[in-house]
């Protein structure tokens, strides 16, 4: 599924980011954030996608947080508050200018974000094989 393997690709660059180097690399830190921001986007659409193919009819449409809490509450997504706080940092991140804010982003991409995305990879890969055994 494209959606998925977009996701996928764009989450093997943010895992392989290197966090250290951020520390003192300012076009990578910037880089980071943005690899986080494409991310999460995917993410979300990957999401809904696989929702879709498991026939759930309220993924059709809807905001990031509309899909997010759409998939904490069928079991796709396993901490909402992590996902909700995302989306937020998502939203504002085009918005840091301090140092300290941008330390902060860093901190919880590599600390929640990062490990939530991964969980919700193999999330997505194990519904999405489901949906396509049904079929069989």
């Amino acid at each position: 599924m494209k959606k998925l393997d977009n996701f996928s690709n764009c989450l093997t660059v943010l895992k392989n980011a290197d966090f250290k180097m951020a520390d003192n690399n300012e076009i990578y830190r910037t880089g980071v954030i943005g690899q986080f921001n494409l991310t999460f986007e995917l993410a979300w659409k990957a999401l809904q996608e696989v929702m879709k193919q498991h026939g759930v009819t309220d993924a059709q449409t809807g905001s990031p947080r509309e899909i997010l809490q759409l998939g904490y509450k069928l079991g796709f997504v396993d901490d909402a508050q992590v996902w909700l706080l995302m989306l937020k940092k998502r939203n504002t991140s085009v918005h840091i200018y301090n140092e300290e804010e941008i330390d902060e982003m860093l901190l919880l991409i590599r600390d929640s974000f990062l490990p939530a995305f991964l969980e919700l990879e193999r999330t997505l890969k194990k519904k999405l094989q489901e949906a396509e055994e049904e079929w069989e």
